[in-house]
């Protein structure tokens, strides 16, 4: 009889840790760094979702996540993972979030990448452009004396900032840490800066998917360094857009590979982007 009703206590210890459980699928994004960025992001397909009909988030909680947060603390703000990712050992979390709108529902997915200590390092959305429905709405400036925003835009050359093909905080180079630094002033010194956006650009050498995903991580070092540097946290993203959007693209490849590298610097940058109060 003991037997039994220990063998029924174990059965619903199963279904209620199920989702969060090490038995789970440990990532579908491949290739995730150490410091938690992916070399390509992958959604899970909508029909696998355990939680199908997905959820109406806390937009304040929902902009609560950042860089750093821990598994349990993610879970309190957005509740258990939507698909049977588990917990332990796991990389990435998926949500399936719906958001009131104008006209109807939209529906996005939503992914968290753990860095090698299981903190959040990097969030993607699926479309991409879910993203803009966190910014909160701008406050009403007194019709006195309404702020002005002006936009400022920096383009920085990626070979300045890091060695050829390299993205880490460690592959920095001394004279493109002193840039964004030297970026990070002007922002600080400004009125008010808001919209600080950090762009990746790659050339066209080397595999679609792979520039993509050295573009993002660079990106996202310039982004960790703008906000070591004293740029406010929750106004600063980052993205990658490859190789999607060439400065220059009418070089010779006959020319051989060095001449080529030369041709395509232009293309080899990251942008930061910010509206700013003087």
């Amino acid at each position: 009889m003991e037997a039994k009703r220990f063998a029924g206590v174990a059965i619903v210890c199963s279904v209620a840790m199920g989702l969060l459980s090490a038995c789970g699928t440990r990532h579908v994004s491949r290739d995730i760094s150490a410091d938690g960025v992916p070399g390509e992001v992958v959604f899970p397909a909508v029909e696998r979702a355990v939680l199908k009909e997905g959820t109406f988030p806390n937009l304040d909680d929902l902009r609560q996540v950042a860089p750093g947060v821990s598994k349990e603390q993610l879970y309190h703000l957005l509740g258990r993972p939507h698909f049977r990712e588990g917990y332990a050992g796991v990389r990435e979390w998926d949500y399936l979030f719906h958001f009131r709108r104008e006209g109807g529902v939209t529906t996005c997915q939503y992914k968290v990448v753990f860095d090698q200590n299981y903190l959040a390092r990097s969030f993607y959305w699926l479309p991409e452009g879910c993203g803009d429905l966190l910014r909160e709405p701008a406050a009403a400036e007194p019709s006195s004396s309404p702020a002005a925003a002006t936009p400022r835009r920096f383009t920085l050359s990626a070979d300045a900032l890091f060695a050829f093909g390299r993205a880490g905080s460690d592959d920095l180079q001394p004279d493109g840490r002193a840039e964004v630094a030297r970026v990070a002033g002007e922002l600080r010194s400004a009125k008010g800066v808001r919209n600080v956006r950090v762009t990746g650009h790659t050339d066209q050498i080397g595999s679609e998917p792979a520039n993509r995903a050295l573009s993002r991580e660079r990106a996202e070092t310039v982004r960790r360094l703008l906000i070591a540097e004293g740029v406010p946290e929750q106004r600063v993203s980052a993205e990658g857009r490859g190789e999607s959007e060439p400065v220059v693209d009418h070089c010779d490849a006959a020319k051989g590979r060095d001449a080529l590298i030369a041709c395509l610097q232009p293309n080899r940058r990251v942008e930061i982007s910010a509206d700013v109060e003087q």
